[in-house]
C-alpha cells in the first residue's frame, strides 16, 4: 500500500521511485435499468483502482448529478473478475453442458464467416436472427452489428420486447401511440396512483425516475398510492397509501374503480365527449352502435358479458375490500389534477395488453390527459435529445415477428402465419431460423420463458444450425454459443450513450477505453471487420473509420441536427452534457388537448378510441389460441394460471417475479459485495407462510408440475 502523490512517483523502500502513470476516464453503466448512469474510473497503471460517479454541476432539480447507483459503483469487480472470459472458444459438448475449447481468433473467424455464407446461400437472409438485447445496446456499439447484417442481405426481423410489448402493442389502439408526461411533472399532481411502479429498486441511479419522483414529490407534496402485490420499496419510501392486490387482477380493479367513477357523477363528461371514441352510446363508432357493446355498457353490466363491475364484485377478484376501492375511486375522481401511472409488472403477463389499455382508462374517464400533472396511464418517461447510434441502414427483409416467439420460429417457423402468429410482412415464414447472432444478451434461456423448451430446441442442431455469442461471462445464454467471442465492456471501448428515462432533463455521457484490452479480448468492431474481411466486404463495413473515428462521425451528424451541442472535443473533455427540457415537463397529447381538431391523434378516428373498431376486426380475424382475449373494449381478461385457474386446487400459490435490486436482469450478478448487501430471497406472504409452518429464513423448495 502506498499513497499516491500529485507529482505521479512514490517513494518505495531503499529511496527508489517509480512512475506512475493515473488518469480519470468518463464512462457509463449501461446495463437494463433505464437509467444509463455517469461513472469516473480513476485508473492507475492501466488498471482500475477505483471507482465514483457524477459529481459535475450545480445539481439541482432539472439539472442534477447522474449519480450512479451501488451497482454501477461496483463495475470494477466486473471488469477485474475472474470469471470473466478472456479468449475465443468453440462449443465441444452439447449445447447448454458449457463444454468449450479455446481457439485462435483466425480459426473463430474463419468458422463464423464460413457458416454465414452457407446459411445465406441455403436458406436465405430470413434464417438470420439478431437475438434481442437490451442495456449495452444503448450505446453506439450494439448497431455496429445491425450495420453488418443489413449489408448482408439482413435478417428476419423482430418487434416489440421482453419488457414491455403489450404497452407498445396496446396503447397504439387508444392514443395512436405509447406516450406518458415526464415523471418530473409529477411536481405539479395533487394525486398519484401508481400500479405496480417500482422505480426506487429497479431504477435506482440518478439518471433513471428515482430521483425525479423523490424530488417532485418533495416538491409538490403530492399524495401517493401504490398497487402492488409486493411491499416494495417504492411502497416503503414513497407511499402514503399502499393497497396490496392478487397478482394480474389490475384490470378488474380499475373495472370497479370505474364503475364507482359513473355511479357517483366523478367522470369528466365534456372531455369523454370531445376527445373520446367508446364511453357511451353517443360517442360510439356506427359500426358498434345500438348494441350495448360501450364502455359504460361493460361496467355498468348492461353488456355483452352482462355483469355489472361493482367493487363488491372485484372484491372477490383482487382481494381488495369493496370499501377500499370505492375510497380509491373517490380521490382519483376528486383530486385535480390526478397523475396515474403504470410499471411494467402489470402488463407482463398473458392478456397483459388488456391490462395496459384498462389502467389508461382512469386518467381518460377523469380528464386527466394531455395536462400538467396528469398522464396518461402509461409507464414513466421524459426528456430526450439528440438520440444517435451508428447507420446500420434498413433491414432489407421486410418480414418480422414478434421478438419472445424466436423459439417458435426455430421450431417450427414455415408453420407461423399472419393471422395465428402474428407474422408480419408477409403471410407466414417461408424459412425456419437457421443461425443466431447475440451480442450482449442472456436472453437466450435466462431471460427467456419455458427454458426447458428452449433447451430440447437448441440442443437439436439440425434446427438452429448456428450460434455465434459475444459476452463477459460464462453466462447461461453463453452455453448455447457454437463460437463464443470474448467481450470488451462499453467502458473498455470508445462509447456514447443518450439518456433513457431522466424526467425533464437530457444528457449525453461520452467516454474514452478506460484501460488497454486485457488477454486476448477485443471490441465487437474489430471482431465484425474481420468477418466482414472474409467474405469480402471490409471495406464497405468499416468505410475506412476505426472505432474513434464513427464515433466522432456518429456525433457530428447528431451535432447537425443540434447545433446547440458541444464540439467533439468538449464533449470528450466535458464526459457529460446535460441539458433540461425547454417545456419545462413533457406532456404527453398536450397538442391534442389543446386543439383536437388541427391536432388529431394517429388512431383511425383522430380521438381517444376506448371502444377500438381495428381491434374488433383483429379479434375476428385471428386465430387466437386458447385463453388468449383480444377485445374491442379495455376489459378485465383473466390470465392463463391466474389466481382462479383450476390448476390452484393443485397449486394454490402464485409466483410473480420482480427486478432484483442487487443487479439489472443478470448484469452484475456476479459481483460479492452486492450479493451479500442483497442476497436473493424468496418472499411470500405470511398467512401463506404460516399455513405452511415457514418462517424468515427458512430454506424452502418451489415447484409445480413443470419443475
Amino acid at each position: 500500500l502506498f499513497a499516491c502523490s500529485p507529482q505521479g512517483t512514490d517513494e518505495v523502500s531503499g529511496g527508489a521511485s517509480e512512475t506512475v502513470d493515473e488518469k480519470v476516464v468518463w464512462g457509463h453503466c449501461s446495463v437494463n435499468c433505464e437509467g444509463r448512469c455517469a461513472l469516473r474510473l480513476h485508473v492507475t497503471n492501466d488498471e482500475v483502482a477505483w471507482v465514483e460517479s457524477d459529481n459535475t454541476g450545480d445539481d439541482v432539480y432539472g439539472d442534477h448529478q447522474i449519480r450512479a447507483c451501488l451497482r454501477g459503483r461496483s463495475i470494477r469487480r466486473w471488469i477485474n473478475h475472474p470469471d470473466r472470459l478472456s479468449y475465443p472458444m468453440k462449443r465441444v459438448g452439447k449445447r447448454g453442458e458449457g463444454k468449450f475449447e479455446q481457439i485462435s481468433w483466425d480459426e473463430a473467424y474463419d468458422l463464423i464467416a464460413d457458416n454465414y455464407q452457407r446459411i445465406l446461400d441455403e436458406y436465405g437472409p430470413e434464417a438470420i436472427w439478431n437475438h434481442y438485447a437490451s442495456g449495452v445496446n444503448a450505446s453506439n456499439i450494439g448497431s455496429f452489428l445491425s450495420r453488418f447484417i443489413n449489408m448482408n442481405g439482413g435478417c428476419l426481423g423482430r418487434y416489440g420486447s421482453y419488457s414491455s410489448a403489450q404497452i407498445s402493442a396496446a396503447l397504439p389502439y387508444l392514443y395512436g401511440k405509447r406516450a406518458a408526461n415526464s415523471n418530473s411533472d409529477i411536481v405539479n399532481a395533487k394525486l398519484v396512483v401508481m400500479f405496480g411502479e417500482n422505480s426506487v429498486e429497479t431504477k435506482a441511479g440518478g439518471a433513471g425516475p428515482t430521483y425525479h419522483l423523490e424530488q417532485a414529490l418533495e416538491q409538490g407534496g403530492a399524495k401517493v398510492i401504490v398497487i402492488d402485490p409486493r411491499y416494495s420499496d417504492t411502497v416503503a419510501t414513497r407511499a402514503d397509501q399502499w393497497i396490496p392486490i392478487r397478482p394480474g387482477t389490475d384490470a378488474a380493479l380499475v373495472d370497479a374503480v370505474a364503475h364507482t367513477l359513473i355511479e357517483e357523477d366523478l367522470v369528466d363528461h365534456d372531455f369523454l365527449a370531445t376527445y373520446c371514441i367508446g364511453y357511451d352510446e353517443d360517442t360510439m363508432p356506427e359500426s358498434a352502435q345500438g348494441q350495448n357493446k360501450s364502455y359504460k355498457a361493460y361496467i355498468m353490466g348492461q353488456g355483452v358479458d352482462g355483469v355489472e363491475k361493482t367493487p363488491a364484485w372485484a372484491e372477490g377478484i383482487t382481494g381488495i375490500p369493496a370499501d377500499t376501492i370505492v375510497e380509491l375511486a373517490r380521490e382519483i375522481g376528486t383530486a385535480k389534477p390526478c397523475a396515474i401511472y403504470q410499471g411494467k409488472g402489470p402488463q407482463r403477463q398473458s392478456n397483459g395488453e388488456q391490462t395496459a389499455r384498462a389502467i389508461c382508462m382512469l386518467p381518460v374517464l377523469t380528464g386527466n390527459v394531455g395536462i400538467n400533472g396528469g398522464n396518461t396511464g402509461s409507464d414513466l418517461d421524459g426528456f430526450y435529445f439528440s438520440s444517435f447510434s451508428v447507420p446500420s441502414d434498413k433491414n432489407p427483409v421486410q418480414t418480422s415477428i414478434a421478438t419472445f416467439t424466436w423459439t417458435d420460429a426455430i421450431d417450427h417457423g414455415t408453420e407461423m402465419t399472419k393471422l395465428a402468429h402474428g407474422v408480419r410482412g408477409k403471410d407466414k415464414l417461408d424459412v425456419p431460423i437457421k443461425m443466431i447472432f447475440n451480442y450482449a444478451g442472456n436472453t437466450i434461456t435466462n431471460q427467456h420463458s419455458d427454458i426447458n423448451r428452449t433447451h430440447e430446441i437448441l440442443q437439436d442442431e439440425s434446427k438452429c444450425e448456428f450460434i455465434v455469442v459475444w459476452e463477459t461471462f460464462m453466462t447461461d445464454s453463453a452455453k448455447y454459443a457454437d463460437v463464443l467471442l470474448p467481450d470488451l465492456m462499453p467502458v473498455e471501448q470508445p462509447n456514447f450513450v443518450s439518456n433513457d428515462y431522466a424526467g425533464n432533463m437530457g444528457f449525453i455521457i461520452m467516454g474514452e477505453p478506460v484501460t488497454s484490452p486485457k488477454f486476448e479480448r477485443r471490441t465487437l468492431y474489430a471482431d465484425l471487420r474481420e468477418i466482414a474481411k472474409r467474405m469480402g466486404k471490409e471495406e464497405a463495413f468499416t468505410e475506412g473509420r476505426d472505432e474513434e473515428a464513427w464515433l466522432q462521425f456518429c456525433y457530428e451528424e447528431a451535432r447537425k441536427e443540434d447545433a446547440d451541442l458541444p464540439t467533439y472535443d468538449e464533449m470528450k473533455e466535458m464526459g457529460v452534457y446535460r441539458r433540461k427540457d425547454p417545456d419545462g415537463h413533457q406532456v404527453a397529447l398536450k397538442d391534442f388537448r389543446d386543439d383536437p381538431v388541427a391536432n388529431p391523434l394517429k388512431t383511425p378516428s383522430g380521438k381517444i378510441e376506448i371502444y377500438s373498431e381495428q381491434l374488433a376486426e383483429i379479434a375476428e380475424t385471428w386465430e387466437l389460441a386458447e385463453g388468449d382475449i383480444i377485445d374491442p373494449l379495455p376489459v378485465y381478461a383473466p390470465g392463463v394460471e391466474g389466481w382462479d385457474d383450476p390448476l390452484r386446487e393443485t397449486y394454490p400459490l402464485q409466483m410473480p417475479g420482480y427486478h432484483y435490486k442487487a443487479r439489472a436482469h443478470s448484469s452484475y450478478g456476479c459481483i460479492d459485495v452486492l450479493k451479500q448487501a442483497n442476497p436473493q430471497e424468496l418472499w411470500m406472504n405470511p398467512l401463506d407462510a404460516s399455513e405452511r409452518s415457514i418462517k424468515d429464513g427458512d430454506k424452502v423448495q418451489v415447484f409445480n408440475d413443470r419443475g
